[in-house]
């Protein structure tokens, strides 16, 4: 019983952190192109920041993608150090 409880609390709060992990992606996006848009003004920029985010999260998705057919066969603190080092690109 005291597992089954344990499962529950562990699970509440994987699912009220699943947000926080999207943000700083988003984050992290927008910062990027907001650096790459620096020099740009008025609907030109609008334009380039929308191209860029989506294409931010493209890239992003690619990349999580190729991390998770690489990391096939890998268990537990193995594929989570290799998924951390293989999305941050080393």
């Amino acid at each position: 019983m005291k597992r089954v409880l344990a499962l529950l609390v562990l699970g509440m709060f994987a699912v009220a952190a699943a947000p926080a992990f999207g943000a700083n992606a988003q984050q992290e996006r927008m910062t990027a192109c907001n650096k790459e848009a620096a020099d740009k003004k008025g609907d030109e920029r609008k334009k380039f920041m929308s191209t860029c985010l989506s294409n931010k999260k493209k890239e992003s998705d690619n990349k999580m993608a190729s991390c998770n057919t690489k990391s096939k066969g890998m268990k537990a603190d193995e594929r989570k150090t290799f998924m951390s080092d293989c999305m941050k690109g080393a």
